[in-house]
């Protein structure tokens, strides 16, 4: 009597290992898209402080840039798992280092987020 053929137990072989090896695989990092905008956040430097005013006029002088938003531009959107209490950006007040102040949308990969002016 024949034994049944089981895959347990049985190796298998890595289907995509040879385009790995060869450097033709392609990853998600390789794909472009024509209309594609890159994005940039700019994060605070600060553990706690009061935002008085963001001057965007600097980063929306350069070129390529399609938008900058700010959370004044729109308050109170909160995000969080089980309790929405992280502020999608900081409009009033930033509340530990790395807190989300503003983002910028451009169609070239540049450091427009240095160009913004805060107090």
């Amino acid at each position: 009597m024949a034994k049944p053929q089981s895959i347990i137990g049985a190796r298998v072989g890595r289907v995509e290992g040879a385009e790995k090896v060869s450097g033709q695989a392609v990853y998600a990092a390789d794909v472009h898209f024509p209309d594609a905008l890159w994005g940039k956040i700019l994060r605070s430097p600060y553990p706690h402080a009061r935002i008085v005013s963001i001057d965007t006029s600097k980063a929306w002088n350069v070129e390529g840039v399609r938008a900058v938003v700010t959370g004044k531009d729109e308050p109170d959107h909160y995000v969080g798992k089980s309790i929405r209490d992280i502020p999608v950006l900081c409009w009033d007040k930033v509340r530990y280092i790395g807190d989300k102040i503003a983002a910028v949308a451009s169609k070239y990969n540049t450091r427009n987020c240095r160009r913004f002016s805060i107090r």
